[in-house]
């Protein structure tokens, strides 16, 4: 009984030590940072709630109460919520602090060391081979991938057209799913027509799963999470994520890296028989035969990265474009002017230059971002202590960027609630600080598909918009937003679709 009372004083008296030395100065500095009560050893953990709408809901209100630079304990992990440009620019603009926060960790059995969690000179040499993949003059030999998946969306909403309201979110889902599939890969899944293959839903789960455990801190231990439910489920879809890639990479490089193809693959050609569609993949491997240095499994985690970056995101924002354009008929009409000033009575497809020239619906998908952003939420760790204002972030802390918040700032957005895609005007973006809107992050490691994004939206949105009038659901429908790794509605994107009538030029033209 002494032995163990010594031992367990010991104990104490370390820690002590410990917390006097190293911890007390961190929670010094962590309290002065504006914040709801703590309880000892949990934080605010309990505060929470048990769904990914309670927790949106709270870092919201986090934000509203405590203003835009807050602080919350997640049990021993000190997380700084910011929505100021002035902060986030101390953060987003430096080089040097491009650490992602702890949250990031949890995607890292799916996406390993890829773009979006790994750092330092890592990060660095992978995103010097990767950037050329989405330079201008390849982003437009994906137009054909873009509007062949289109052909197929506008097929599948035709069930829809003249009749009730129906939830726009999973078509656009898979439109998108198929698009950076075939983009990314070079290889087709065909989501639109078989939603219900192993690899959709494995996309569909592995996305979901990330962010769940995120918010759970009883799932933030690998042995603990292992043995979890979501764990398994988890474990199963990589496997089949994984195989895939996998197999597609190995394929692919022997063709050419071994067969000398000296240049990337076309995919199959569409029904116009042109060839004009490359794959990322195919272009980071050319890289290496040029002398880049990417192993298999280094290939393998940047292609999951881009699958994933560029497919729920996209998803979100396609879907509350069409909400916005369906609630504001006198911008859609606008949109409508655009569209017909580029293509005319021509039926034809839209080509990379069109794309360019929708300056109007290109405003429009920005406003939409900045009303919903796809990503409302994400984060970094300083590795130092940093300055903020009269407050300092000591090393350690986990910052959280809020861009929902921050996109509502009536300093920057006046009537911040109100769309109106002129805000994007160029005259109106001028003087406007540059960390005040951040939909595609921001800084050094803002994101290297942001181009590709926009030309894909640009192209599904003007494909809708030239077979159908976009209608709000009747009765109305009300949104009820929650953040999955993206910006989600829990009641659906629900509208409506009228089908265009064509105006008799248009229809001699279909008739020949």
């Amino acid at each position: 009984m002494l032995l163990l009372f010594s031992l367990t004083a010991a104990a104490i008296y370390l820690v002590v030590k410990y917390y006097r030395a190293n911890r007390r100065p961190f929670v010094e500095k962590a309290e002065k940072i504006p914040g709801p009560p703590t309880l000892p050893l949990i934080g605010n953990a309990l505060e929470f709630g048990t769904s990914t709408k309670q927790f949106f809901d709270y870092l919201l209100w986090l934000t509203r109460t405590h203003g835009p630079i807050a602080r919350v304990w997640v049990g021993p992990v000190l997380a700084v919520l910011l929505a100021d440009p002035r902060y986030i620019e101390a953060v987003l603009g430096s080089s040097r602090i491009i650490d992602k926060s702890i949250l990031y960790k949890f995607g890292e059995p799916w996406l390993g060391q890829g773009m979006l969690t790994n750092t330092g000179s890592v990060w660095r040499r992978h995103r010097k081979i990767i950037v050329p993949a989405f330079h201008i003059k390849i982003l437009d030999k994906f137009v054909n991938t873009f509007n062949a998946n289109s052909k197929i969306l506008l097929e599948r909403l035709e069930r829809h057209a003249g009749g009730p309201g129906f939830d726009i979110y999973p078509y656009m889902n898979f439109i998108t799913l198929d698009i950076i599939c075939e983009s990314a890969m070079g290889v087709k899944i065909n989501a639109q027509l078989d939603n219900s293959s192993d690899y959709v839903n494995a996309v569909q789960i592995l996305g979901d799963a990330m962010f769940l455990r995120a918010f759970m801190p009883w799932l933030h231990l690998d042995s603990t999470f292992a043995l979890s439910s979501l764990g398994r489920l988890q474990k199963k879809c990589l496997k089949v994520l994984h195989g895939m890639t996998k197999r597609v990479i190995r394929s692919r490089k022997a063709q050419i890296l071994n067969n000398n193809e000296t240049e990337p693959r076309q995919t199959d050609s569409d029904s116009t028989g042109v060839k004009q569609r490359y794959a990322f993949l195919d272009l980071m491997i050319q890289a290496m035969k040029d002398g880049a240095t990417l192993t298999d499994q280094e290939l393998q985690e940047e292609v999951d990265t881009i699958m994933l970056a560029g497919h729920d995101t996209t998803t979100s924002a396609l879907s509350f474009s069409c909400w916005c354009l369906a609630e504001h008929p006198d911008v859609q009409e606008r949109v409508i002017s655009e569209i017909r000033d580029i293509f005319g009575d021509s039926t034809r497809d839209a080509t990379f230059r069109d794309l360019q020239e929708m300056k109007y619906l290109e405003q429009v998908i920005k406003e939409t971002l900045r009303i919903f952003p796809s990503v409302p939420m994400f984060g970094r760790v300083v590795t130092e202590d940093l300055p903020m204002g009269e407050y300092i972030l000591p090393a350690g802390t986990n910052i959280g960027f809020n861009p929902y918040m921050l996109h509502r700032n009536p300093e920057y957005f006046p009537d911040p609630e109100k769309f109106d895609p002129d805000r994007f005007l160029p005259e109106n973006c001028q003087g406007r600080h540059p960390y005040c809107y951040i939909p595609f992050s921001a800084g050094p490691r803002n994101c290297l598909g942001m181009k590709f994004a926009m030309s894909e939206m640009k192209a599904v949105l003007s494909a809708i918009l030239r077979r159908y009038k976009i209608l709000p659901a009747s009765p109305p429908h009300k949104l009820d937003l929650t953040v999955v790794l993206v910006l989600k509605s829990l009641t659906g994107v629900v509208l409506r679709l009228q089908p265009r009538i064509p105006d008799a030029a248009t229809r001699c033209a279909n008739e020949h």
